[in-house]
């Protein structure tokens, strides 16, 4: 058997509609006026000028921002934490992103970030519903005098949301938000519950363009048993969408190898508006959980505005002719991260060397 799965550009075109070619051709053509701002106020010169192209790229967003807040009224699978929450909550996502796409911040700052958006996704997908039964937690406090005290903490029963769950990661960037997702799953099982953990390793081109990039599944370097993710609810947690490739070539391969998932939940902290759309149309009962939708891609399939490489802010650059391995890329998290998501690091470390 070949051990490299390849899915091209245009396979994903083609589960778009018109009116998804539509919108999306609508997006470029504001983006482009946006970029003629952004060179004005890159090359500076009189405030009053530069106000004004800043007065035109907030109104062209704003622009931008209702449209696709009616693309996700019109596709209920594309859930958008900034569209379907309250203000409040819509001001604290905003402030997140704020702070994951600034240049400034830094390495320990990015993973603080990531964790809030992380955290905030969940509760967007799993612990927003009144009507779920509750369950109750209680915890034995450090209070001692007079007696050993213990309080009483309720909590959603989402047992039945979360306790058929397999954690899929795409590798690299996703590992950390993966953890992330799966420990609170954890925190929210009555049972403690840990999810399993399915490692694929999958890359894209980047050396070609949007137009004819290609997305490379090597299984030879992934983790992974067949038999495990039939029937199951597959969560996957990559901090970028942009293209939505990766997630359309490991999918249509588990098909194809007789693989039916119950259900699949891809929680992204940055989308690109087409890769939402692709990964939606091409798939079903697939539903995309998303803090802050972008725009467009640009020609080399890099989401516009976008925060960067997320792999590289998370994970520290790898270098290219010795890339690190998946237990290298564990210890290299260090003990804060280690002791935090040990049960999750046990479950990784058992799925690498257990397929080995």
């Amino acid at each position: 058997m070949d051990s490299k799965v390849i899915l091209k550009a245009e396979s994903l075109d083609g589960y778009l509609t018109e009116k998804d070619l539509s919108y999306l051709k609508e997006m470029d053509v504001l983006y482009e006026r946006v970029m003629k701002s952004f060179q004005a106020i890159a090359q500076g010169g009189f405030s009053n000028t530069i106000a004004q192209e800043e007065k035109k790229v907030i109104e062209l967003f704003n622009e931008m921002g209702h449209i696709m807040q009616t693309i996700c009224t019109e596709v209920p699978a594309m859930q958008v934490y900034s569209f379907i929450t309250t203000e409040e909550s819509h001001a604290e996502a905003s402030r997140v992103i704020a702070k994951l796409r600034d240049i400034r911040t830094g390495h320990q700052e990015f993973l603080y970030y990531t964790q809030r958006a992380y955290e905030m996704l969940f509760r967007l997908a799993y612990s927003g519903y009144h009507s779920d039964n509750k369950n109750y937690l209680v915890v034995k406090t450090p209070v001692t005098a007079p007696v050993q005290n213990y309080s009483v903490h309720k909590i959603p029963d989402i047992d039945h949301k979360i306790e058929n769950t397999v954690m899929c990661v795409m590798l690299r960037g996703a590992l950390l938000p993966s953890m992330i997702m799966s420990k609170e799953i954890e925190e929210y099982s009555s049972h403690g519950y840990v999810t399993p953990f399915a490692l694929f390793k999958i890359k894209r081109d980047d050396l070609k363009k949007e137009s004819n990039m290609e997305y490379i599944l090597d299984l030879k370097n992934s983790f992974f048993n067949l038999e495990d993710l039939h029937g199951k609810d597959l969560i996957f947690a990559d901090p970028m969408n942009a293209t939505g490739g990766s997630l359309v070539t490991v999918i249509k391969y588990l098909q194809d190898q007789g693989v039916k998932p119950k259900s699949i939940k891809f929680f992204n902290v940055i989308a690109a508006l087409k890769g939402s759309l692709r990964v939606v149309r091409a798939l079903e009962n697939c539903t995309t959980y998303t803090l802050w939708m972008d725009p467009v891609l640009n020609a080399s399939a890099y989401i516009m505005p976008g925060l960067g490489d997320a792999g590289d802010r998370l994970n520290g650059r790898d270098n290219d002719e010795n890339p690190r391995n998946i237990i290298q890329l564990l210890a290299d998290y260090g003990s804060n991260i280690s002791g935090l998501y040990r049960s999750q690091l046990r479950e990784i470390e058992q799925t690498v060397l257990g397929n080995r």
